[in-house]
Formats: structure tokens, C-alpha cells, sequence
């Protein structure tokens, strides 16, 4: 055997030997690939409900926040707020109804985008805003009432509003779960 031949019967060696560690690499790849493809998987199984409450949840929070509905509970909490109640302390009822609610939901962030999660949190703040500047519009002897129904009129009339746009990113994003 000459020296030529030994370097061939080595390299042949080696390329079977490099050959058969490729392919071994390659399916232990696949595998991994594989076992974390069925991890994902069985993960998504018990984090979708979840996501998909906190999505609910998120919803519900820019439902309550809205004029009609916060103005609905209060009159069922206090039947006589609106004839009895000053427009500043609606006006303080309506801002922590706002408060509260944002802050018994703010943990469902982990769970939506931070798009999202920054469209609620405008949603807050524009809601809180337009409390105050529709009772800094009222007249000083205005009564409750009449900041109510001043309140719900201009929320109509601005269409689209941001708790509409952030319920409308909610959707897209929930959607997108299933």
C-alpha cells in the first residue's frame, strides 16, 4: 500500500465518518426542533385561556369605563346621586370609577401586546380627561344631571373613541389567538 492510497482510504474514512456525524446531527436537530414544537404546544393549551380571560377582562374594563355605563351604575348604586350629588362629586365618582377599574385589571398587561396595552392605557387617560374638561364646561350651579347628560352627549358625538380603537386592537389580538 503506498502512501497515496493510505490518504485515500483515510479521507474516505473521515468523509464516511463526517458523512455519518451530519446526519446524526441533523436528526438530533429535528428532534429538538420536534420536542420543543410539542413544549410550545402543550404550553399554548393552558396559556390561551388565560390570555384569552385577560383579553375579556381587558374588554369588559373599556366597557365600564364608558360614560353610559359608569353613569348607569352609579344611578344603581345611588338612585338619588344625580338630583342630589354636585357635578364635582360625580365628576370625583366617574375618575375613581375610572382608577379602580384600570387598577383591579393593570396585571392582565402581561398577557397583550404592548401596542395594546398602551392603546388601554390612553384609553384611560383620554376617558379621565374628558370627565374633567366636559365638568369644567358646566356652568358653576349646573346640577348633576346636567353634567350627566352633557357628559353622554359629547361622548356620542365624538365617534370613534380611543376605549373604541383599544377594543377594536383587543379583538384583532384575541382573533389572533385562535
Amino acid at each position: 500500500m503506498t502512501t497515496s492510497t493510505i490518504l485515500l482510504i483515510i479521507a474516505l474514512v473521515a468523509l464516511v465518518i463526517f458523512g455519518f456525524w451530519f446526519i446524526q446531527y441533523s436528526q438530533l436537530k429535528n428532534e429538538e426542533r420536534k420536542r420543543q414544537w410539542e413544549l410550545k404546544r402543550e404550553s399554548q393549551k393552558s396559556v390561551s385561556p388565560i390570555r384569552l380571560r385577560a383579553y375579556e377582562r381587558l374588554a369588559l374594563l373599556m366597557e365600564r369605563t364608558k360614560p353610559e355605563h359608569m353613569l348607569m351604575e352609579l344611578r344603581s348604586k345611588e338612585p338619588e346621586a344625580l338630583s342630589t350629588w354636585t357635578v364635582g362629586q360625580v365628576q370625583q365618582y366617574l375618575l375613581q370609577t375610572i382608577r379602580l377599574e384600570f387598577d383591579h385589571n393593570q396585571s392582565q398587561q402581561v398577557y397583550v401586546s404592548d401596542e395594546v396595552w398602551d392603546q388601554i392605557v390612553n384609553a384611560r387617560d383620554q376617558m379621565a380627561s374628558f370627565v374633567i374638561s366636559i365638568a369644567a364646561q358646566i356652568p358653576v350651579n349646573a346640577t348633576a344631571q346636567v353634567y350627566a347628560q352633557t357628559l353622554l352627549t359629547a361622548y356620542i358625538s365624538n365617534g370613534l373613541t380611543p376605549s373604541d380603537k383599544a377594543l377594536e386592537m383587543l379583538k384583532e389580538e384575541a382573533k389572533s389567538l385562535m
